[in-house]
This record gives C-alpha cells, sequence and structure tokens, in this order.
C-alpha cells in the first residue's frame, strides 16, 4: 500500500493542486476584475459561482465516462479542456462574457475531482481511505496558501504588453494543467491488474482484497448506477456536502476581499495573509484524517469538525479586528478541509462498482451547487447589507445542517451494517 500510495499521491495531488488553484483564483482576481468590469458583488458572485451549475449537470456522465474509458485518457481529455478555457478568462470583458466562460469550464471540469476519488476505490481498501483521501484533498488548502502569494505577483504584472495583472494571473497560471496532460497520459494507470510496477503478488493480494470488500457491500445491498441518482441516503450526503462545500468556495471567492476591506494592504501582502488560514487548513486536513483511520471512526470526526467550521465563521462574522478575523478564519478553514476527506469515507462504504462511480459523482454534484448557491447569495447579502457580518452568518449555518443530516442517515440499518461489513 505505501509503494501505491508513492506511485499515485503525489501526482495526483499536483494535479488537483492546478485544478482547485484555476477553479478558484478568479477570487484572487476578484477586486481588481470588478473594478475594471464593473461587476458588483452580486454579478462577481454569479459569474464565479455559475461554474458549478455547468459542473452539475456534467458530472455523472463524465464519470460513468471514466469507468468505462479509462481515468488516464479520460481525466487528460478534462486537464487539456479545463486549462484552455481558464486561461481565457483573461480575456472577458465584461458580465456576459464572464459567465460564458464560467460556465464553459465547469462543463470542462466536470468529473474530476468525483472521477479521481472513484479512482481511488479501485486502489485503495476501506481502511485506507480517510488519510489517502484525507492526502488527496490537501492540494485544496495548499493550493490556496502557495497560490495566494504567487497570484499576488502575478497581479503586479500590470501593463505589461498591455495586459492587466489578473489577466497575466489566469494565462500563467493555465499553463500547467495543459502541460500536466501529456504527464496523465504518460504516468497513470487504470486499474491494479494492469500495473506492472507491481509484483504479481502485490496485484493479487490487493485485487482480492478489494472484491472482499465489494462482495461485503453488495451482501447488504447492491445497487445500480441508476438507483443512485434516486436513493434518499445518496441524496442526503449530497446535502451534508453541500453544508460543507458551500463556505469553502464562499470563502475562497470572497475571503480576499474580505481581508483587503480591514485595512489597506498590498496584492502581496493580502496573498500572505490570505494563506494564513488554508495554511492551518492544509496540515489539519492530513493530521485529521489520519486520526479518524486510526480510529476506524468516520461520523463524530466529522461532526467535530464540521462544529468548528461553524465556529470560526461566527468569530470571523463577529469581529473587524485583522487577528481575530484571520484567526476566526483560520478556525473555520480547519473545519472544512479536516471534515472534508473523512466525509467521503461515509458513502463509499456502501458504494461499489459503477454504482460508486456514479453515487459519488452524484454526491459531488449535489454538493457542489453550493459552489453556485453560496457565492450567489454571499454577494446579494454583501450588497444589501454593505459588509460581510450577515452573509458570514449565513455561512457558519450551512455546517450545522450538515451535522443534523449525518446525524439522521447514520441512524439507518443499512448505513450502520454496510459500515461493519466494509470495515
Amino acid at each position: 500500500m505505501r509503494k501505491i500510495a508513492w506511485r499515485l499521491l503525489p501526482f495526483l495531488i499536483v494535479c488537483y493542486f492546478v485544478s482547485y488553484l484555476d477553479r478558484v483564483n478568479v477570487g484572487f482576481a476578484g477586486p481588481a476584475m470588478r473594478a475594471e468590469l464593473g461587476l458588483s458583488a452580486t454579478a462577481f458572485g454569479t459569474a464565479a459561482g455559475i461554474f458549478f451549475l455547468a459542473y452539475f449537470v456534467f458530472e455523472v456522465p463524465s464519470n460513468l465516462a471514466l469507468n468505462r474509458f479509462g481515468a488516464r485518457r479520460w481525466i487528460a481529455r478534462i486537464m487539456i479542456t479545463w486549462g484552455l478555457l481558464s486561461g481565457a478568462q483573461a480575456f472577458v470583458t465584461g458580465e456576459t462574457s464572464f459567465n460564458i466562460v464560467r460556465v464553459l469550464l465547469g462543463a470542462a471540469e466536470a468529473g474530476f475531482f468525483p472521477g479521481v476519488i472513484f479512482y481511488l476505490t479501485l486502489w485503495f481498501p476501506t481502511a485506507y481511505r480517510g488519510r489517502i483521501v484525507g492526502w488527496f484533498m490537501f492540494a485544496i488548502p495548499f493550493s490556496s496558501a502557495l497560490g495566494s502569494p504567487v497570484s499576488g505577483y502575478l497581479l503586479n504584472m500590470d501593463g505589461i504588453w498591455g495586459l492587466h495583472g489578473w489577466q497575466w494571473m489566469f494565462i500563467i497560471e493555465a499553463i500547467p494543467a495543459i502541460l500536466l496532460t501529456f504527464g496523465v497520459l504518460w504516468y497513470l494507470t487504470d486499474r491494479p491488474a494492469e500495473a506492472n510496477w507491481l509484483t504479481q503478488a502485490e496485484k493479487d493480494w490487493l485485487e482480492t482484497t478489494l472484491r472482499e470488500e465489494e462482495r461485503q457491500r453488495e451482501a447488504v445491498v447492491r445497487y445500480e448506477w441508476w438507483q443512485t441518482l434516486l436513493n434518499p441516503r445518496v441524496i442526503g450526503y449530497g446535502l451534508v456536502y453541500l453544508g460543507l462545500v458551500s463556505p469553502l468556495y464562499t470563502l475562497g471567492f470572497f475571503q480576499p476581499q474580505i481581508i483587503k476591506a480591514l485595512g489597506e494592504v498590498s496584492n502581496v501582502q493580502l496573498g500572505f495573509l490570505n494563506a494564513f488560514p488554508y495554511a492551518v487548513g492544509a496540515v489539519t486536513m492530513v493530521l485529521w484524517g489520519i486520526f479518524s483511520d486510526r480510529l476506524r471512526e468516520r461520523k463524530w470526526t466529522t461532526i467535530f469538525a464540521a462544529a468548528c467550521a461553524t465556529a470560526g465563521l461566527l468569530i470571523a462574522a463577529s469581529n473587524d479586528g485583522l487577528v481575530l478575523k484571520l484567526l476566526g478564519l483560520a478556525l473555520a478553514s480547519y473545519g472544512i478541509f479536516a471534515a472534508l476527506p473523512i466525509f467521503w469515507s461515509l458513502p463509499t462504504a456502501f458504494l461499489s462498482g459503477t454504482a460508486a462511480a456514479a453515487g459519488i459523482a452524484w454526491i459531488n454534484s449535489v454538493g457542489n451547487l453550493g459552489g453556485y448557491f453560496g457565492p450567489q447569495v454571499f454577494g446579494i447579502i454583501k450588497d444589501a447589507s454593505g459588509g460581510d457580518y450577515y452573509g458570514l452568518l449565513f455561512m457558519a449555518a450551512l455546517p450545522v445542517m450538515s451535522i443534523l443530516l449525518i446525524l439522521i442517515l447514520d441512524r439507518q440499518p443499512a448505513r450502520r451494517a454496510a459500515s461493519v461489513a466494509a470495515e
């Protein structure tokens, strides 16, 4: 398992690092884009979040295509298209073109994250998934922690060759996705049976272990892929994910503006200040995943982290001083990022095969609608109230919804039986 982790995870982390940076760097470009294109907070939030409507529509078909054509070819297709469209954001001229490019970007990138989550279930037994998904999702806070200062420096390229700094940021940060396309085609292996870098004994052990876990899950309940789209438990977990994803993307798009409103800071200073909460989230995400695996417990470790996210958002809403605001945002970052990888151990404990591909994509689709509604609602509240207080209060309520849903869903007998079988 160590050999597989070292072979797959570093490369996948780099890919997701680039993916997430290209998805949320629009938030860092926000202050300059809004000023130069004449966008209100509502218009900016809508354009930033509309990405997720297309993402929602194409998520399940994309994951089913990945299951059919293989991860290597399909992930490469995703990366080349999202790289080109991410760079195209540099050339938008107003609200309409901004919305069009964001919709196309959402359609292009749909399937990458749930595809990789499904791909990891083909390589890692249940007992490893908390830490493995945690390491993979480490790319989210790490991309923001490292990408924020880099984006700050790129914004200072304003005027070079007649382009604004935010245009240079989009162009330069899109290049790695295009280059990594060729790395995916050359490096990834679709399934363990095809791994010439494993011994035959290692392949036999892994395939036997994974088949036995699948047999135990299906002995409790078996779903066809289309049944997962109507299954109340799957939809419920999608809403749990929505409660965690909404504040994640809202902060990703608006946190630089929240910090900048606290006082005059340069682009570079803003980059480092914005990086601090994500650095906290990056460290705690991995540690909390390891802790959850060692306890072999998913429900309460997810709930505790979600409660910390709510507490952090309440602290950030209630304070206008830079230090306390940043500490609140850091606590919220810990809660959100610690909850996310452990959460994915809950639905994958009872989904398998093609149903897992469709179910994971459907949960991710429903959850990522929060990436549309969260920033849009926050922008509307911000425009109406003239500040961030009520918007942050609204975001603080969403993890509470996730906690209540987990408590309800975990009471399902089939869920408990599947969890025991998977362990």
